[in-house]
């Protein structure tokens, strides 16, 4: 039996790893055939030499191009004495690249943001399967993806805790049984914070998030809500559910990753620990008849002899408005999605480095939203070019947001 093969785009991230440490788990009937990262060469190289990959891509290439990464990788693999080191190294447009030049099983799209779009169409153009922990591709692209899947029958396979949960619950009845799909969220670190709270916490505060240990932007969103809309948006697109039977309740032990309610009143819950190994292994072992084999995740499973509380209560909308702004975009469709993703990047960065107040990031998604106009087609150019000017606007609207602060803290004075 031949071994099945992957590609992990993002390699070097937090999920890419993880993905990484799966697949080794299973070297005897998994391959990596391909890797691509950002800009964290070192690293790729180790990934490249340890699994015997062929074909590398680094999307940012240091400063002397691809000479100094042929010399890195030459005196890496003289280190470590491996003889037959990568072969082939595509720089600059790396990810889309190395999954369009390659044969694969699954593509395992990692890449963080809008950037990763073109890897998702790149692989369904080629009629592989994507496990997906780029939801950004999906719900910008929305129709275009979908389309793109349809056409080759490549399939998209959830890598989030919530969409693994659901597909997994999903096995227990069929689409036309379904009545609500329900995602949990922990609330991130200001659960129960009111609104003018808000105001003053720091950045240092929202990316202390209680539960999961992710990259900035993600966890910034955990702490918006923002995440949780784009959630919504990914299962609505992935799952074919409207949005008024998707439904988002805090559950802060984020021990429940998502249930699916049936419309006998069952409602069949995904309980794990949390731990992205997890969904991560439920997706890399979807086979091609869409039937999913478990592999061993080297999560820890929960001591049940051990007592443990759950609960849930609902969403604050009023503190938390970003996840109403979302879905409401999700809801209008074409380009809107689009302006929410890029839009936000620009503000969270913003935040992050302390131009604007937690509360300016949903305020100005706000405005961003209420100013768009949609094009009459909804195409990669359109989305592309919704895009470029969301972050144009969110970067006008973060100056703007300053000189406001500026001002009124002058009028205090």
């Amino acid at each position: 039996m031949s071994k099945r093969q992957f590609i992990v785009v993002g390699s070097t991230g937090s999920v890419g790893t993880q993905a990484l440490d799966v697949l080794s788990d299973h070297a005897e009937d998994h391959a990596i055939v391909g890797l691509a990262a950002g800009s964290q060469l070192d690293l790729l190289i180790e990934q490249a030499l340890d699994f015997r990959v062929p074909v590398i891509g680094l999307t940012t290439p240091p400063d002397q191009g691809e000479t100094a990464v042929r010399a890195r990788l030459a005196e890496a693999a003289a280190r470590r004495g491996v003889s037959d080191p990568v072969e082939v190294i595509h720089l600059g447009d790396t990810a889309a690249e190395v999954v369009a030049g390659l044969d694969a099983d699954m593509v395992v799209n990692a890449i963080t943001g809008a950037a990763g779009l073109g890897t998702t169409l790149a692989a369904l153009a080629q009629g592989t399967d994507v496990a997906l922990a780029n939801k950004e591709s999906l719900i910008i692209g929305g129709s275009i993806v979908l389309d793109a899947a349809r056409a080759t029958g490549a399939r998209l396979i959830p890598v989030d805790s919530e969409h693994s949960a659901i597909a997994q619950a999903l096995r227990a009845g069929t689409h036309g049984e379904v009545s609500k799909l329900i995602i949990t969220a922990s609330g991130g670190p200001f659960r129960g914070m009111t609104r003018d709270a808000l105001r003053r916490v720091s950045p240092t505060q929202a990316l202390n998030h209680p539960t999961w240990s992710m990259g900035s932007m993600i966890t910034i969103n955990s702490a918006t809500l923002v995440n949780k809309g784009l959630e919504v948006i990914e299962a609505h697109l992935l799952f074919d559910i409207d949005f008024d039977h998707i439904e988002v309740v805090v559950h802060p032990q984020s021990q429940i990753h998502s249930m699916v309610e049936f419309t006998d009143a069952s409602t069949i819950a995904q309980i794990s620990p949390p731990d992205m190994r997890l969904p991560i292994s439920y997706a890399l072992g979807t086979q091609d008849d869409g039937t999913s084999k478990r592999l061993r995740s080297g999560a820890v499973p929960h001591n049940w002899g051990q007592p443990m509380h759950w609960s849930f209560e609902p969403v604050d909308h009023l503190a938390f408005p970003a996840l109403g702004l979302s879905i409401d975009a999700g809801r209008k469709g074409r380009s809107y999605p689009a302006v929410l993703n890029a839009a936000n990047e620009v503000l969270v960065a913003a935040f992050i480095s302390g131009d604007i107040p937690f509360t300016g990031i949903d305020k100005g998604l706000a405005r961003a939203l209420a100013t768009h106009e949609p094009a009459a087609e909804h195409t990669v150019d359109t989305v592309l070019a919704a895009d470029t000017w969301a972050r144009e606007f969110a970067t006008a609207d973060v100056t703007e947001q300053k000189r406001g602060a500026e001002q009124q803290n002058g009028g205090r004075a």
